[in-house]
């Protein structure tokens, strides 16, 4: 591609490069300019505009950045892809879920050419219907054919898909002690089943006891069951996991690298999955249950391994109760 200052009339049939003022109006930047529009801008008594002229073999921006988005959705569904506009694609969620990337064939699409590129919102992130995916913006008015070929095959066979909510229901288990908060958090917890289309169907009370909460959770008829525990959960031996043990289920994982919600197990109970919460579950903020219970709900594995990688990035917000060790006091 041509870039750069030409005479006004050689500039027919090149892409305007910058937006420029008329005595009536405005052309924009991107537009191919045609014989109307050189004789408005010689109206306006230029001489002289900045264009960008294609050469054998370059690719239109829309033209490259439709063809690189249908290249890294691949055979995905659950995403939508806007018609392109001053090189520009974004994919859209067709519902709620959780964004999957295969981050190594991003990176290499970002590496083949500065003007080539794909941003995305962070691996698992989580969308509501018609939220953003990623963007793919073509930053040139146009980019070299070959350069184009090689993202395209750098995105492999498909490199961002949206995972869709697979369970349907869930019942939460409440632990009560004396004094306790008893159901407070049932809300926070109905709404952020409810941003993945879940149905909170049945909220169980019961002693903080192990027997009670094994029977409980032994019980339950629903996809999945989340336990909130009256007392925090401080052991892998306390009452909750113990519970799940009890009535024949297994802990994958206690404890999480993520604050808040470092008190958070999982595990499962003849195929249905388990989660203990911690208690910041009660409070709407993000908190690490947020990522491990947006990734189960559509199905997305979460192993012990999966959680330990959740450290980096997993200090979540500093509070005012919680100043130590954390931060130390100033003198």
């Amino acid at each position: 591609m041509k870039f750069g200052p030409v005479p006004l009339k050689d500039a027919e049939g090149a892409v305007l490069a910058h937006s420029v003022a008329l005595r009536k109006g405005r052309l924009r930047k991107g537009r191919v300019l045609d014989a109307d529009d050189i004789a408005a801008l010689a109206e306006a008594e230029l001489r002289e505009i900045t264009v960008a002229r294609l050469e054998a073999g370059d690719v239109s921006e829309n033209d490259a950045a439709a063809a690189l988005a249908k290249a890294v959705l691949g055979d995905g569904q659950g995403l939508d892809v806007t018609a392109p506009f001053t090189g520009r694609v974004n994919l859209l969620g067709q519902g709620p879920g959780v964004v999957q990337l295969d981050v190594a064939a991003l990176e290499a699409v970002n590496a083949v050419d500065p003007m080539i590129t794909i941003a995305t919102v962070p691996q698992f992130g989580q969308l509501a219907r018609g939220g953003m995916a990623a963007t793919i913006k073509i930053i040139s008015y146009a980019v070299p054919g070959v350069a184009l070929q090689r993202a395209i095959s750098a995105a492999g066979r498909g490199a961002i898909a949206l995972a869709r909510p697979s369970l349907r229901t869930a019942t939460l288990i409440i632990s009560e002690i004396p004094g306790g908060a008893g159901d407070k958090g049932r809300k926070a917890i109905a709404d952020r089943l409810a941003a993945l289309d879940v149905d909170l169907e049945a909220v169980v009370m019961v002693p903080h006891e192990t027997p009670a909460l094994a029977a409980a959770i032994d019980a339950v008829q629903s996809d999945l069951a989340l336990v909130l525990t009256g007392s925090a959960t401080s052991d892998p031996q306390d009452v909750a996991p113990s519970a799940l043990r009890a009535a024949g289920g297994q802990v994958e994982r206690f404890g999480m690298p993520v604050d808040p919600g470092n008190l958070l197990f999982i595990g499962d109970l003849h195929g249905r999955p388990v989660i203990g919460l911690p208690g910041c579950a009660r409070a709407p903020a993000l908190n690490g249950a947020d990522w491990v219970l947006s990734r189960v709900l559509c199905g997305v594995p979460v192993r012990a391994r999966d959680i330990a990688g959740m450290g980096v990035g997993g200090l979540l917000k500093e509070i005012p109760s919680r100043p130590q060790p954390r931060r130390g006091r100033s003198t």
